[in-house]
């Protein structure tokens, strides 16, 4: 099984706690910690921590990744805690236990994630520092 995993390119070659075990480290491999790898994290914490506790975590150890693999530039606060509720408003939706169960029953989280946060936000969070640095709350529509 691990010429298998050798081979995988993505972060489902790791269970949710090899994932997280991993991330938390700071041995996952950062080309893998992709948009869908960072709502898996989120939904990985929701289950463990719940929503509060997991928006917090997800912060503290994205941050930490990021000062670790980068220069520190990446970590986008708003992104980082909008990603985390958006996942929370589809796991209290959904029917999955897995998240790529979530993400096949709600394919726009992967795939149309920035127009989620467009309906969330009148502003380019992605772009704007304020946002960067502190979580801003929607200003068209609220999260779950």
């Amino acid at each position: 099984m691990s010429d298998l995993r050798s081979n995988l390119e993505n972060h489902y070659q790791f269970n949710d706690e090899e994932f997280e075990l991993q991330f938390e480290k700071g041995t996952f491999p950062p080309a893998l910690f992709t948009h869908e790898a960072h709502l898996r994290l989120a939904w990985v914490y929701i289950g463990k921590y719940g929503i509060e506790r997991a928006c917090d975590k997800l912060c503290y150890e994205i941050r930490q990744f990021d000062k670790l693999h980068g220069d520190g530039s990446k970590f986008n606060k708003t992104v980082t805690i909008a990603a985390a509720r958006a996942v929370y408003h589809f796991m209290l939706k959904s029917n999955s236990d897995s998240f790529a169960a979530l993400l096949i029953e709600f394919p726009r989280l992967k795939t149309a994630f920035k127009d989620l946060l467009d309906q969330h936000y009148a502003f380019d969070v992605f772009s704007n520092e304020t946002a960067k640095v502190s979580y801003v709350e929607p200003d068209i529509l609220p999260f779950d």
